[in-house]
């Protein structure tokens, strides 16, 4: 099953980090405050990068390892406009 990693940022500028199987579905419920604690008190919030993976597993090491990052990084990664390839070897070279 193919698995997502996704990043939305919330109304208050901070960022929420996920994974999921229907990043459609996912998003959508996001989006009216059933999906999250976290994000049903910071609507609206806006998908700002997603990646694909070919499984939920990995998807989900990937979401570990970007929650451990810290806001500059997360930025710089985003900025960087990488493939799903790339993030996983950019954060496996220490970012």
């Amino acid at each position: 099953m193919r698995g997502w990693m996704y990043i939305l940022e919330c109304s208050d500028g901070s960022y929420y980090t996920g994974y999921t199987a229907d990043l459609e579905s996912r998003l959508k419920k996001h989006q009216s405050g059933v999906a999250a604690k976290y994000t049903r008190s910071r609507l609206p919030v806006e998908m700002v990068q997603a990646w694909p993976f070919e499984d939920l597993t990995t998807a989900l090491r990937i979401e570990w390892a970007i929650k451990q990052l810290t806001r500059p990084k997360k930025d710089r990664l985003l900025s960087l406009n990488l493939t799903s390839q790339e993030v996983v070897v950019k954060l496996l070279d220490n970012n």
